[in-house]
C-alpha cells in the first residue's frame, strides 16, 4: 500500500540532483537505506554536501518504540527547515504504522508503507534501475547485509510484526553475490541481518514438497566458502533456532564470529509468559552451555526489557540472576515502552517510571560487572581487531572490535581504518580492552607471544 498525496512527474534538470538520507533504527533500516541510495546515485543523484540544500531526502523511520515515532517526525521537519523547497519521501516502521500522520508533515511527497513496492515508488522519480544488492556500507567500515524480512511472532510488547507482517528470505545466491562483493570492495566485517534472522528459509520451504531445506546454518556454510580475509557476523537469534545443525555450522565456518546475540527479555519464566516468549529461562541457559561446550570461549550478548507490566521485584531479581548466570558480555537494556496496538499495553500492572529507573541502573551496574569480567578474560589472549576509528582524545590509538565483539583500544594510525590488526590483551579500562599489536602478523593463533 503506497499513500500519496499527488502523481509524481520527474522535470528536467540539467544539473545533477542531490540527496539526503537519513535512517533511524536498526541494521535492516541501515542496509534499505544504502540500497536507495545506490540506487539513486546509480541513476545520476548524488549525495548532498553538508552546506547545500537537497533536491531529494529520504527518511528511514522507526517505530520500535515512542522515543522512535517522536524522533521520525523531528528529523522529517528539521529537513524541511533545512532543505527548502526539498521533496521528502519517507519510508521505514513508522511510515507503515501511521502513513497519515507522516503525510501531513512539511514536504513529504509520498509515504511507502510497504517497502516491497519501493521500487514502482523509484521508478516514478525516473529511477529505473533498482540494484539488486548493495556494493558499498557508506559510514562504516562493517556492511550489514539483510537475509530476510518479516516476523511472525506474537509476542505481546512488540509492534514489529504488524508493520514487517509475513516471512520473506532473498535467494542464498544473491546475497552470496552480494557478500562476494563487499569483501572484493574491502569490507572485512560483513553482518548477517534481519527481522527474525533465525526464521531465514522458513517461507520457501515450509511445505513445499520436494524442496530441500535450506536454514540459516546453511547459509553459514554457503557464506563461509567466499574466499578472503573477512569475517562474518550474526546480528541476532532466537535460541528456539539454535539446534545442533546450528551449532556445528558454526564450529565448522572459519568465518563466523564466535559472538552470538540471542535475546532474554526477561530472566522470569512468568513474566516470559506474558510476554509470549517460547522459551523458558532454563532452557535459553541450556543452548548457551551447549554452545559454550562445542564452541569454546565464545562471547553471548542479549536484550532485556526492564519494568514490563507486573514485573515484581522477585522477577526482577531472576532476570539478574539469569544475566549473571549467562555471564553476558553486554546488556542491551530497554526500559518497557508501552506500544499502542500491542497487547502488554493494556496490562495490570504497569511498573512506575521511578521502579524502572531504579532497576535500570541496578541491572546497568551487574552489566558492568559482567562485561568488565569479560574483558578480563581476554588479557593476554591474541585478538583480530577491526579498526574503526581514531581515539579524538588520545593520539596514536585507535579504537576497533574483536573477533567477539569486545571493544579494543590500540596503538594505531589512520591507515589502520578498516583493516584487521592483530594484538593481544593487556588491560581493562573502563568500557574497553587495552591492546598491544602483536610484533607478527602471522602470530594470530599463538596464545602466549612476544608484543611491542
Amino acid at each position: 500500500m503506497l499513500t500519496e498525496t499527488t502523481e509524481t512527474i520527474v522535470e528536467p534538470n540539467t544539473e545533477q540532483p542531490t540527496c539526503r538520507m537519513v535512517t533511524l533504527g536498526c541494521k535492516v533500516n541501515q542496509y534499505e537505506t544504502q540500497l536507495v541510495k545506490e540506487a539513486l546515485v546509480q541513476n545520476g543523484y548524488r549525495e548532498a554536501t553538508d552546506d547545500e540544500p537537497a533536491d531529494l531526502c529520504v527518511v528511514n523511520t522507526c517505530t520500535v518504540t515512542n522515543t522512535g515515532d517522536s524522533k521520525s517526525r523531528q528529523v522529517i521537519r528539521q529537513l524541511a527547515r533545512q532543505n527548502p523547497g526539498t521533496r521528502t519521501l519517507v519510508m521505514g516502521c513508522y511510515a507503515t504504522r501511521d502513513p497519515k500522520t507522516v503525510s501531513d508533515l512539511p514536504n513529504v511527497f509520498e509515504v511507502v508503507t510497504n517497502k516491497r513496492e519501493l521500487p514502482d515508488v523509484l521508478d516514478r522519480l525516473g529511477i529505473r534501475d533498482m540494484p539488486a544488492g548493495i556494493s558499498h556500507f557508506d559510514g562504516r567500515k562493517r556492511a550489514y547485509v539483510k537475509v530476510q524480512d518479516g516476523c511472525i511472532l506474537k509476542c505481546t510488547y512488540c509492534i514489529i510484526p504488524s508493520v514487517r507482517p509475513g516471512l520473506q528470505s532473498r535467494p542464498p545466491e544473491d546475497i552470496e553475490d552480494e557478500v562476494r562483493r563487499l569483501v572484493d570492495n574491502g569490507y572485512k566485517e560483513i553482518v548477517i541481518s534481519g527481522i527474525h534472522v533465525g526464521h531465514y528459509g522458513v517461507d520457501t520451504t515450509r511445505g513445499k514438497s520436494g524442496l530441500p531445506p535450506f536454514r540459516l546454518w546453511h547459509l553459514f556454510r554457503k557464506l563461509d566458502r567466499i574466499p578472503g580475509d573477512w569475517r562474518m557476523r550474526l546480528s541476532s537469534v532466537e535460541t528456539a533456532e539454535i539446534n545442533d545443525d546450528f551449532i556445528n555450522a558454526a564450529a565448522d565456518c572459519e568465518h563466523l564470529c564466535p559472538q552470538f546475540h540471542p535475546a532474554l527479555q526477561s530472566g522470569s519464566d512468568t513474566v516470559l509468559r506474558r510476554m509470549r516468549r517460547r522459551y523458558s529461562v532454563e532452557r535459553f541457559l541450556d543452548k548457551l552451555d551447549r554452545m559454550r561446550e562445542v564452541l569454546g570461549n565464545v562471547a553471548f550478548t542479549t536484550d532485556v526489557i526492564v519494568g514490563f507490566p507486573g514485573e515484581t521485584e522477585e522477577e526482577f531479581q531472576e532476570t539478574m540472576a539469569a544475566c549473571e548466570r549467562a555471564k553476558f558480555m553486554k546488556i542491551h537494556l530497554f526500559p518497557f515502552s508501552a506500544r499502542k496496538g500491542t497487547k502488554a499495553v493494556d496490562f495490570d500492572g504497569q511498573i512506575s517510571p521511578e521502579v524502572r529507573k531504579d532497576r535500570m541502573q541496578r541491572i546497568s551496574t551487574l552489566e558492568r560487572e559482567l562485561a568488565m569480567s569479560y574483558y578480563t578474560s581476554m588479557i593476554d589472549q591474541p585478538l583480530q581487531v577491526l579498526v574503526e576509528r581514531p581515539i579524538a582524545d588520545r593520539p596514536g590509538w585507535v579504537r576497533g572490535t574483536d573477533r567477539t565483539y569486545v571493544p579494543v583500544e590500540l596503538p594505531g594510525t589512520d591507515d589502520d581504518i578498516g583493516q584487521f590488526v592483530m594484538a593481544v590483551g593487556d588491560k581493562t579500562c573502563q568500557d574497553s580492552l587495552y591492546a598491544k599489536r602483536l610484533a607478527s602478523p602471522d602470530a594470530k593463533t599463538e596464545q602466549r607471544i612476544v608484543v611491542t
